[in-house]
């Protein structure tokens, strides 16, 4: 399979293309190598890809702090919260007990 660079005809490397915030979402080497980037509306980088077949995903919160990472390697980083089940109502030998959550 031909990469965009080769399917072009672009003979000046590195390649890229970039989206309307000025992030690159593309970029190509003379070799062949490429990699993919996606990036959500606030400019951090959730995903990237490489024509070698690595990959990360990303997540950030409100803040813009990264909190959670995925590789192709298999390295997962999870710092999203998690939810509490404080006031939630469970049923044991058909009694009903809510929850609180103890810290």
């Amino acid at each position: 399979m031909k990469t965009i660079a080769q399917q072009l005809g672009i003979k000046e490397f590195p390649f890229e293309i970039k989206n309307k915030s000025g992030n690159i979402i593309y970029h190509e080497e003379s070799d062949g190598f490429w990699s993919r980037i996606e990036w959500d509306s606030k400019g951090n980088q959730i995903y990237w890809e490489t024509s070698s077949g690595f990959w990360v995903k990303r997540e950030y919160d409100s803040n813009g702090n990264e909190i959670y990472y995925e590789n192709s390697n298999g390295t997962v980083i999870d710092n999203r919260p998690k939810p509490s089940c404080e006031g939630k109502i469970v049923e044991i030998d058909g009694k009903k007990y809510q929850l609180k959550e103890v810290k």
